[in-house]
């Protein structure tokens, strides 16, 4: 799988934060309900690679990633887990070239141009710009659209429903990342309506 074929799902990617194991694999069928298929489980939490694995096996329909790899280590981990790609906040050739000797689709972090350029030269050119609002957002990449013409975005970080369809609207803007999809409030009542609806709605945000 190519990660551009990621978006091709739907405009927005959750980044998912897991603390409760059980809440796993209720949580990815309850996006998955709501038309979201792409999920990034972030490495933050000690019961993260367990949780990709669980809705790896139980959860047919969702393509599983991890995010927050940052090292060889975090790659390897993510494919033995049963996930279907990797997200990273930044890059390093060297998590690059990892992720592409165990055939584990990686999208790479970036917020700088040279951080592209290093990308790019290592065969990288659907990047996530990270953190997004903080970095410069909607004018930061407008502003790299014109030396970077060949190269697109998933922007995540800082992102909400209200301000995705603004990046979605950039030519060069695929999907963005957001956790507004999962709130802990929702998550820890067990609302799992609740987070299908959000899911429903990030459907219908590209503008």
């Amino acid at each position: 799988m190519n990660t551009l074929e990621l978006a091709s799902h739907g405009p927005v990617i959750p980044v998912i934060v897991i603390k409760r194991l059980e809440d796993a694999v209720p949580m990815a069928e309850a996006l998955v309900a709501g038309g979201v298929r792409v999920l990034e489980v972030t490495l933050r939490t000690p019961v993260a690679l367990k949780a990709m694995e669980a809705i790896a096996k139980a959860v047919p329909d969702a393509i599983v990633g991890a995010g927050t790899v940052r090292s060889v280590s975090d790659a390897q981990a993510a494919k033995d887990a049963g996930c279907r790609f990797a997200v990273s906040p930044g890059y390093t050739t060297e998590v690059g070239r990892a992720a592409r000797e165990i055939d584990l689709p990686l999208l790479p972090g970036v917020a700088t141009g040279s951080e592209v350029m290093t990308a790019n030269a290592d065969g990288y050119y659907f990047l996530k710009l990270f953190p997004a609002t903080a970095v410069g957002g909607v004018p930061l990449l407008k502003a790299l659209a014109g030396p970077f013409p060949d190269v697109v975005f998933c922007p995540t970080g800082g992102i909400t429903a209200e301000t995705a369809p603004q990046f979605l609207a950039l030519p060069n803007v695929k999907v963005c990342g957001g956790s507004w999809l999962t709130p802990d409030d929702a998550v820890q009542a067990g609302d799992w309506a609740r987070i299908t609806r959000l899911a429903k709605a990030a459907g219908a945000l590209r503008g």
